[in-house]
């Protein structure tokens, strides 16, 4: 495996979460603040290139039934951003979650969505490990 850099989404931030080079374990990296979605691409990209990932994975957000719903769009939408401004494979992941997760035990910080941004890389890391 290789280093992945996974994105936690939101209308507000974006959490940064990067895995080790082994793609083994996940620890937070940053938030950034959300500006629109083509800067939001291009800072994404940048960090990505400055981590040395070989994979960005984003955080879906899918509702209770398992669907795509409002937020997953726009979480898709990023996807597509992505897409169109770097040769790096950009994939999804169910982040539902992992917000709620991030923040069991801790006060609210300003690393709670990198946090949850890490927790569900980790389970993606976890899930691309052979059994």
């Amino acid at each position: 495996m290789a280093r992945t850099l996974a994105v936690d989404p939101g209308e507000v931030r974006l959490g940064l979460a990067i895995s080790d080079p082994t793609g083994s374990i996940a620890r937070p990296l940053t938030v950034l603040r959300h500006v629109s979605r083509d800067r939001d691409a291009e800072a994404i990209v940048r960090t990505a290139v400055e981590q040395e990932a070989e994979r960005i994975i984003v955080g879906l957000a899918l509702n209770a039934e398992g669907r795509v719903g409002p937020q997953a769009r726009r979480a898709l939408r990023l996807v597509k951003a992505l897409h169109a401004r770097t040769p790096i494979p950009v994939g999804t992941w169910d982040e539902s979650g992992s917000t709620q997760t991030a923040a069991m035990g801790r006060p609210r910080d300003a690393l709670l969505d990198a946090r949850a941004a890490a927790v569900f890389l980790q389970e993606y890391l976890d899930a691309q490990q052979p059994r």
